[in-house]
């Protein structure tokens, strides 16, 4: 089971080992670096291969200030598969990944580093 053991802006540290761009985890594996099709926007194409897996949840750490966001297609794909979807600034969004792996829970995940 992968947990974040810290962040700081441009940083994350998961299983000790150092990451320095923007990455994905999904079940053990971490997809490392992610570029997404339009910078700040996720659209689908950016976390299909995420979705392919068996998953309730999708986490999309925004950034230290929340700059990224998901496309209102994602969000309608997302919830038309049931699958929930929470968007929060990096720092929360690891906090809700670490609390949610804990309890044993199906999720992605999708960390944008910066802004």
């Amino acid at each position: 089971m992968l947990e974040i053991q810290d962040f700081s802006f441009g940083k994350m540290v998961i299983s000790g080992k150092t990451y320095t761009k923007d990455l994905k985890i999904v079940g053990d594996t971490i997809i490392f670096p992610w570029w997404r099709k339009e910078g700040h926007r996720v659209v689908l194409e950016d976390v299909e291969d995420l979705l392919k897996h068996d998953i309730e949840i999708l986490i999309l750490g925004q950034g230290e200030p929340g700059m990224m966001k998901s496309d209102i297609s994602l969000k309608n794909y997302l919830k038309n598969k049931k699958i929930t979807l929470i968007e929060k600034p990096t720092k929360d969004a690891i906090s809700e990944f670490n609390t949610l792996i804990r309890k044993g829970r199906k999720i992605a995940a999708g960390f944008h580093l910066t802004c």
